[in-house]
C-alpha cells in the first residue's frame, strides 16, 4: 500500500501496514532538506526504524520522493529502475564546481552571441542515449568511497562514463541567462551533469540552477504529500 493524496482517507490502515508489514509513501521533498533528513524526520515521528527512499534528491532540489517502510524496503530496486521526469532550470554563462547553485560561480563569460534557436537545437541534441560522466560532487561510489568525499579532499580520480537515455526534452521558457525545460530520462541520469554538458556544447558553460522531480514511473508529485501535511494527518490516527 502506497499512501498518497488519492487514498489519504485510508491513512489508519496505511499506518498499520507500515508498522506491521510494510508500505510506501509519496512525499514532496522541500528545498534545503536532504533525502536522509526526510527519512530521519519520519523515523522519529512514526517510531519506525526501517525506512528507505528510492532515489536521492539533492538538498537544493524539490519534488517526488518515494519512501519505503519495513519489508517494503526490499522493493527498493523496483522503484530505482523506473524512468524519471524533472522540471529543470539551467543558467548559462558560468559554471560551478558542484554543477549546481551550492558553490560559487566561476568561468563567467559573455553569452550575448547565443541565439534561442542555437540553444534549443543544442539542448534537443541530447535526446537519445549518450555517455554521461557523473558529477564529482555526487553520492556515486568509486572503490567503495562516495565521490563527494574524494572531491572534498581534492583527490583526483578517473570517473568512467555511463550510458544514460534522455527520452524527451521540452523547452518551457528561455529568459537568458536562464533556460527552463521538462526532461524525461532513464535511471542513473544526473541532471547536473546534463546541465554541464549543455554548457560545454554551447561553449559558454552552464550549471543546474533549480530542479524539481515531478514523476517516477507512474507516480506523480501532484499526488504526493508535503511533510507537514503528512504529519498533520498522521497525528489524527496516532
Amino acid at each position: 500500500m502506497i499512501l498518497c493524496r488519492t487514498n489519504l482517507h485510508k491513512i489508519s490502515d496505511w499506518l498499520s501496514f507500515a508498522k506491521s508489514f510494510g508500505a510506501g509513501l509519496l512525499v514532496d521533498k522541500p528545498k534545503n532538506w536532504t533525502s536522509f533528513d526526510v527519512v530521519n524526520k519520519l523515523r522519529k515521528e512514526l517510531s519506525i526504524k526501517k525506512i528507505g527512499h528510492t532515489g536521492t534528491l539533492d538538498p537544493f532540489a524539490t519534488g517526488l520522493l518515494i519512501l519505503l517502510f519495513n519489508k517494503f524496503t526490499k522493493k527498493q530496486q523496483d522503484f530505482i529502475n523506473l524512468d524519471k521526469k524533472y522540471i529543470a532550470t539551467i543558467k548559462l554563462g558560468a559554471t560551478t564546481k558542484t554543477f549546481d547553485p551550492t558553490s560559487e560561480e566561476e568561468n563567467i563569460v559573455d553569452i550575448s552571441g547565443l541565439t534561442k534557436d542555437n540553444i534549443i537545437f543544442t539542448i534537443s541534441s541530447f535526446i537519445g542515449e549518450y555517455e554521461q560522466v557523473p558529477p564529482m560532487f555526487s553520492a556515486k561510489k568509486i572503490s567503495g568511497t562516495r565521490l563527494y568525499k574524494l572531491a572534498r579532499k581534492n583527490q583526483q580520480v578517473e570517473i568512467k562514463p555511463s550510458i544514460v537515455k534522455i527520452h524527451s526534452i521540452e523547452i518551457i521558457n528561455i529568459s537568458l541567462p536562464f533556460v527552463e525545460f521538462e526532461i524525461s530520462c532513464s535511471k542513473g541520469t544526473y541532471i547536473r551533469s546534463l546541465a554541464n554538458d549543455i554548457g560545454k556544447k554551447l561553449g559558454v558553460g552552464a550549471y543546474l540552477f533549480d530542479l524539481r522531480r515531478t514523476q517516477i514511473g507512474n507516480y506523480f508529485v501532484n499526488n504526493a504529500l508535503s511533510i507537514e501535511e503528512f504529519l498533520e494527518e498522521i497525528k489524527k490516527v496516532l
